[in-house]
């Protein structure tokens, strides 16, 4: 099918990824033109301010009631199936069951909930996808068999819109200042015909990218990872031991959890986002001290995210700076999710915050989400990383990042702070910041529950019954629009969403377009359950699309229309 771009109609997504395309239609495609200079919105700073506490919006009863009933049938059905099957049907449970001898793989109970509730809806998981993830993604169509039991690939592809990639701003590109920079890298530091040959270990360029990182964040010494993951894995390991306390947020993602296990040092957990609750835990623990002996403890950390990757919330960084200067604990931010794309210059919580980042001991980050890269980094004093430099086991048993990689860390992060192509990093920063904040606002006045701040490129959006994932994500799918939608174990059991991933490559005929689609998904599946109290005036605020795409962006501009 050959590609023809229709400039009359905003909404139109080609199909389909035609071969050979102009390089201005594939630019185009990985990042939109801004059509508007009125569709920028710069971020201002808090100046030190705490921010309210989130008011969280609730369904009707009767929807939290068929959720549980939905879970209910399900997993009767599920049980009645498993207690027949294994009996009539054992050449079909062969990994369930005993056989010569040998214990089964897996217990029926320890696999229920993979087999009878996620299997149903895997079509809607890990979708292959090939190309770059820009503006646009083309995912690759498959036929599911079995209820998903195996999967079969036509050979054909679908090119939708892409709200599903960690793409914030826009850096995913095949074209670009980025890319001629990591192409002119590979040809420095790669195997090429009558070029040096591959650097291994660290190079200059893993000391520039450093040095870049620890100016654009703010503290004296910065360390990179190959990867993010394995960044919380590893550091706590290397810093704590048994006789240290960590007192950890409980929405913190499962590599902070994984790094606290690892390094053996007691563990206790506080409610999301509750100051008071954090402080009261603090002293306790102070008082108590170790257990069994008693004693003081070594360290203290408190441990926190910056942006809340399923909630889109921020956590309360005045207030815990306050708390760990009164307690004299140490302070841990993993900033995955807003480095690079919150604040007024696009410098994390600190910068939105307005707050000194040497009052942060530890800040982490990933360059995977804003970066368009790979890996992360540790932030901190001089001292801290000259220790990490001898016994973290990552950066000395894994291995080092590739020059490519790093030319693309280096690059990105200079277009950011101005230092190549100046007002090109001002622009995406304010374009993200205008994107999120219209998606948000516009589904919040047709009816949606959102979660979530009003400057978080995370925008989660309430579905609660579980039939209503995989029809969400799969007619989404067929109006050429990629979105991802997460369920338990990742959230609460009655509290499935999709989680809508914004983009500075994204435009605001873009966003409209995702609004009307989500408007006529949601009037279908009954998801416009808003009860008013997330608005700024604490009504229900149900408009028309079309008032919607007229208004909405003005407003959105204006603080009073968000609250956390």
């Amino acid at each position: 099918m050959p590609f023809k771009e229709d400039k009359r109609d905003p909404t139109h997504v080609p199909l389909i990824t035609p071969p050979n395309l102009p390089i201005e239609i594939k630019r185009e495609n990985e990042f939109g033109t801004l059509t508007s200079k009125t569709y920028l919105h710069q971020v201002k700073s808090f100046e030190g301010k705490e921010i309210p506490d989130p008011v969280i919006d609730t369904p009707p009863y009767y929807i939290s009631i068929i959720t549980y009933v939905n879970y209910l049938i399900l997993i009767i059905f599920g049980h009645v199936h498993d207690f027949l099957g294994i009996r009539f049907q054992k050449n079909k449970y062969t990994d369930l069951i005993e056989k010569d001898g040998m214990a089964p793989w897996y217990s029926v109970l320890e696999s229920f909930y993979v087999r009878r509730l996620k299997k149903r809806i895997d079509d809607c998981f890990s979708r292959p996808a090939t190309g770059v993830p820009g503006r646009f993604i083309t995912c690759i169509n498959r036929v599911s068999h079995k209820f998903n039991e195996y999967f079969t690939y036509p050979g054909t592809t679908r090119m939708c819109l892409n709200l599903s990639s960690y793409n914030y701003l826009g850096f995913a590109q095949s074209e670009g200042k980025c890319t001629d920079y990591a192409i002119k890298t590979v040809e420095k530091y790669g195997i090429n015909p009558g070029g040096p040959r591959t650097q291994i270990g660290t190079t200059d360029l893993h000391r520039e990218a450093e040095r870049l990182i620890a100016r654009f964040v703010g503290k004296e010494d910065a360390m990179l990872f190959s990867m993010g993951y394995g960044t919380n894995a590893n550091f706590f390991n290397a810093f704590l031991d048994s006789k240290c306390l960590i007192i950890s947020d409980e929405l913190n993602h499962t590599s902070i959890r994984t790094g606290v296990r690892l390094s053996g040092a007691t563990v206790r957990v506080f409610k999301h986002g509750d100051m008071k609750g954090l402080e009261k835990l603090i002293r306790e623990q102070i008082v108590l001290g170790q257990p069994k002996t008693n004693r003081p403890w070594k360290k203290i950390l408190i441990c926190v995210e910056g942006l809340f990757s399923m909630e889109g919330t921020l956590c309360n960084l005045p207030k815990l700076i306050e708390l760990k200067k009164k307690y004299k604990c140490y302070l841990y931010v993993d900033e995955a999710h807003s480095i690079g794309a919150i604040g007024p210059n696009g410098r994390g919580v600190c910068d939105l915050f307005g707050v000194d980042p040497n009052d942060i001991d530890i800040l982490m980050g990933t360059l995977t989400k804003s970066f368009g890269a790979a890996g992360g980094y540790i932030a901190c004093d001089k001292w801290i990383i000259d220790r990490l430099r001898l016994d973290l086991t990552t950066p000395n048993y894994a291995e080092p990042m590739p020059a490519p990689v790093l030319a693309q860390i280096i690059s990105s992060l200079k277009i950011i702070i101005g230092d190549i192509n100046p007002g090109e990093g001002q622009e995406r920063l304010q374009r993200i910041a205008f994107n999120s904040r219209y998606l948000r606002l516009g589904l919040q006045r047709l009816g949606f529950i959102v979660y979530g701040n009003a400057d978080s490129p995370v925008i989660p959006m309430l579905l609660y019954c579980p039939s209503k994932m995989p029809a969400f994500s799969r007619i989404m799918l067929q109006r050429n629009i990629a979105v991802v939608i997460v369920a338990y174990p990742a959230t609460p059991l009655i509290e499935s969403r999709v989680r809508f991933c914004m983009s500075a490559s994204l435009t605001k005929e873009d966003i409209d377009y995702v609004l009307r689609h989500v408007n006529e998904v949601g009037e279908m599946l009954n998801l416009k359950l808003n009860s008013g109290k997330s608005s700024w005036d604490g009504k229900v605020q149900r408009w028309d699309i079309e008032e919607v795409i007229k208004r909405t962006p003005e407003d959105c501009k204006d603080d009073k229309y968000f609250v956390c």
